[in-house]
C-alpha cells in the first residue's frame, strides 16, 4: 500500500430494507418487494396508501436540479428515515411516515407530498459534512495525505485514493456487506471502488470537457476532492454504465442487494449517501 502526500489547494438506525440474495449484476433485474405482512395492515390509512401509490410513479418534481417523475427511486431511503420496512403504497408506511411528518411541522397526513419529500432531501443532504462546508461558502482542500487502494479493491483493477481513515472504514463496511450477504460476496465487483479523490484540476478540465459545471452531474467544487468520498459499485441495469444517471439505472441500483445493505447498514461504518446517486458515498468520520 503507497502514501502520497498531497499539498492543499482551492478548490437511523441499521434497518434491513428488502434485502435480496443477488448482488444486483447488470443482466438481473432484482425482485421486487415482498407483500405487506399484517403488520403493514392499519386501519385508517387507506386513503393516504392510495395516494402514495398513485404519486410513486407520477409526482413531478425537481429534487436535484431536474425534473424527475415519481420518488420510486428514493423509496429505501425514505423508509430507512422513517423507520419502517412496510412497502411505499402500504397503510404501515403511510402511519410511519405521518409520525414522522408530525415532528417536523408538515401536515401529518401520511401522504408523501412534494414538501415531505423535499424535507426529506434537507435532512439527508444535511448529513454530509462537505454540503455543510460548501453551503458555508467553503470549497474544501485537497488533503495533505491519501493511500493508494489496493488493485483489488477498484472496480475492475482501477487505481484508486481515499483518506486513510476513509479507507480503512470502507474496508470494515465491506467486509462486513459480504460476511451478511452472501450474494454480495458472490459478485466480485460489489463494493468495489471505481472513483475516490480526484484533484481539483482533474475535476475542473472534466467540467470545461463536458460543459456541465455546477450541474446535477458535475459539480465545480466535488466532494471528491476531499478524499472521503467513495463511488461504490452497487450493479446498473443493462446498458448503463455504474454511474449513469439515467432514472431507469438509478431505479435499478436502489433495488439491488447491495444497495440496499448499504442504506440499512453504511451507517454503522460512518457512511452516508448522496441520494441522487445510487453509489456515492460519503465517510463522516472527518471534516473535509
Amino acid at each position: 500500500m503507497a502514501k502520497l502526500g498531497f499539498l492543499g489547494s482551492l478548490v437511523g438506525v441499521a434497518l434491513v430494507v428488502g434485502l435480496g440474495d443477488a448482488a444486483g449484476a447488470s443482466t438481473a433485474q432484482p425482485a421486487p418487494d415482498l407483500a405487506p405482512s399484517p403488520a403493514c395492515r392499519i386501519e385508517g390509512w387507506t386513503v393516504a396508501s392510495e395516494a402514495n401509490a398513485a404519486s410513486l410513479t407520477t409526482l413531478l418534481w425537481r429534487p436535484f436540479g431536474r425534473e424527475e417523475v415519481g420518488w420510486e427511486i428514493y423509496a429505501p431511503l425514505i423508509q430507512r428515515e422513517i423507520a419502517t420496512t412496510c412497502p411505499v403504497t402500504s397503510e404501515g408506511f403511510a402511519a410511519a411516515l405521518a409520525a414522522w411528518q408530525s415532528t417536523r411541522n408538515l401536515p401529518g397526513d401520511g401522504v408523501l407530498s412534494e414538501a415531505t419529500l423535499l424535507q426529506f432531501k434537507a435532512q439527508t443532504q444535511a448529513r454530509r459534512p462537505f454540503v455543510a462546508a460548501i453551503t458555508a461558502g467553503i470549497c474544501p482542500e485537497t488533503p495533505d495525505l491519501i493511500t493508494e487502494a489496493a488493485r483489488s479493491e477498484g472496480t475492475g483493477g482501477k487505481t484508486v485514493w481515499m483518506q486513510p481513515g476513509a479507507l480503512r472504514a470502507w474496508r470494515a463496511m465491506a467486509a462486513a456487506a459480504r460476511a451478511e450477504v452472501p450474494g454480495i460476496a458472490a459478485d466480485p465487483d460489489a463494493l468495489t471502488i471505481f472513483s475516490g479523490y480526484r484533484s481539483p484540476s482533474l475535476d475542473a478540465a472534466r467540467c470545461l470537457a463536458e460543459g456541465n459545471c455546477d450541474g446535477v452531474v458535475r459539480a465545480r467544487c466535488s466532494a471528491h476532492r476531499t478524499g472521503l468520498a467513495a463511488d461504490l459499485y452497487v450493479g446498473h441495469a443493462q446498458g448503463y454504465s455504474a454511474d449513469s444517471t439515467a432514472d431507469e439505472n438509478r431505479l435499478f441500483m436502489t433495488r439491488t442487494a447491495t444497495y440496499r445493505w448499504l442504506v440499512a447498514n453504511a451507517i454503522r461504518f460512518g457512511f452516508v449517501n448522496y441520494a441522487f446517486e445510487p453509489w456515492h458515498w460519503e465517510w463522516t468520520g472527518e471534516t473535509p
